[in-house]
C-alpha cells in the first residue's frame, strides 16, 4: 500500500496543473484606437501570462486577419518574427481606416504538448473600436470555438464584469469551464497556484461572469475536446484541446 502512495502522489506531482494553463495572446496596443494614434501595434505570443512565462515556441498561423462591417481581411501576410524570451512569436501593425469595430483574430497551428499528451488549437480574438464607434463589438468571427461578448469588450474600468457565452460552432456550450489569466506586469506574486488561473463555470445555456480585480489585460478561455485527433510527433493520434479565447482591458478610474 506504501509503494501504491508514493506511484499516486508521484503521478500527482507530475501531472498538469492549471498553473501550467496556455493562452495564446492577441494583445493590441489599444483597444480604443483614435485620431491621436498612429497605428494599431498587435502581439502574438503563446504563453503563460500570470507567470510570465514560459513561452512557447508559436509557429506562423494557420490564419489572421480582421473582421469589420465589410467581412474579414486576410493580414497572415503582415505577420513579421518578433521572438519572446528565444522562443518564437509574431507581431504586425495596422491603422484602422474610419470609425468601427475591429475584431482581429488567429487560428495558431496545432501545438503538441508533451506533459498533456495532446495537440492545442487556441483561437483567438480582441476588438478594437476604432474612432469612438461604440457599437458591433459582438460581431462574431465564426470560429469553430469562440466566445461571444455579452458586455461590450472595450472601455471596461477595473472591477467591472465581464460576461460572455461560451458557443461551438455557433450553439451555446452548457456548463462550458473558463479558464482567466491577467497578464502579469511583475506587481503580483500568486500566493498559491490556484491563483495563477482562476476558473469560472458556465450556466445551462453556455453564459459566464467574472469580475476584473486589477487594471491591464484579461484573458478568457473556453476550452472543449475535439471530435477529432491529430498525430503526435511519433504519428501516433491523440487528443485534440480546442479553445475559444477573447481578451479585454481593463482600467483604473483616474
Amino acid at each position: 500500500m506504501k509503494f501504491v502512495r508514493i506511484i499516486a502522489l508521484a503521478a500527482a506531482i507530475a501531472a498538469p496543473s492549471l498553473a501550467q494553463a496556455h493562452f495564446q495572446e492577441i494583445l493590441p496596443s489599444t483597444d480604443n484606437f483614435g485620431a491621436e494614434d498612429k497605428a494599431l501595434d498587435l502581439n502574438l505570443v503563446f504563453t503563460h501570462p500570470m507567470d510570465r512565462g514560459p513561452t512557447m515556441d508559436m509557429a506562423r498561423p494557420v490564419r489572421f486577419g480582421v473582421v469589420t462591417s465589410e467581412g474579414e481581411t486576410d493580414l497572415l501576410g503582415t505577420l513579421v518574427e518578433a521572438p519572446r524570451d528565444g522562443k518564437m512569436a509574431w507581431k504586425t501593425s495596422y491603422k484602422p481606416a474610419k470609425p468601427g469595430a475591429y475584431t482581429f483574430f488567429v487560428e495558431p497551428k496545432p501545438y503538441w504538448e508533451p506533459a498533456e499528451g495532446k495537440s492545442i488549437i487556441h483561437y483567438a480574438k480582441v476588438v478594437v473600436d476604432a474612432f469612438g464607434w461604440g457599437s458591433d463589438w459582438d460581431r462574431p468571427v465564426g470560429l469553430p470555438v469562440e466566445i461571444e461578448p455579452l458586455a461590450r469588450p472595450n472601455g471596461l474600468w477595473t472591477g467591472n464584469v465581464f460576461s460572455g457565452v461560451v458557443r461551438r460552432n455557433g450553439e451555446p456550450v452548457p456548463f462550458a469551464e473558463v479558464e482567466v489569466e491577467w497578464v502579469n506586469d511583475g506587481s503580483v506574486t500568486p500566493p498559491a497556484d490556484a491563483y495563477v488561473t482562476q476558473v469560472v463555470k458556465a450556466d445551462g445555456q453556455g453564459v459566464f461572469h467574472y469580475a476584473m480585480p486589477r487594471a491591464g489585460w484579461w484573458g478568457f478561455a473556453a476550452l472543449v475536446d475535439a471530435d477529432y485527433q491529430l498525430p503526435d510527433p511519433e504519428g501516433q493520434p491523440k487528443p485534440v484541446e480546442l479553445g475559444g479565447l477573447i481578451w479585454v482591458q481593463a482600467r483604473d478610474m483616474k
